[in-house]
């Protein structure tokens, strides 16, 4: 408490008093912040899940086409087969084309 106003008697009392708002503002601010970062977090982690579903449609998409095409008895469009990217999940390749 001494520091107080050893300080307050130094500097003056608005110069004391604008340090301490100061501080408060830095706190303030940082818990701001962090909860901003936690929220881009759990956004990117969303994102990454719809980027993961979005490929898994696409080989599924494929998977119905050539259902459909051996159905009918029709020649399959083997170029967009090829063209057909592999499902990574985990860092792992998925290449066992259901």
């Amino acid at each position: 408490m001494e520091d107080i106003f050893t300080l307050i008697s130094d500097v003056g009392l608005p110069i004391a008093g604008a340090l301490v708002m100061g501080a408060f503002i830095f706190i303030i601010i940082k818990q701001i912040m962090e909860g901003v970062v936690d929220d881009i977090k759990t956004l990117t982690m969303f994102c990454s899940s719809l980027e993961n579903r979005a490929r898994t449609m696409c080989n599924e998409m494929v998977k119905i086409d050539l259902l459909v095409s051996s159905a009918l008895e029709l020649r399959p469009d083997i170029e967009r087969i090829s063209r057909a990217e592999n499902f990574v999940e985990d860092g792992k390749l998925d290449v066992r084309r259901d």
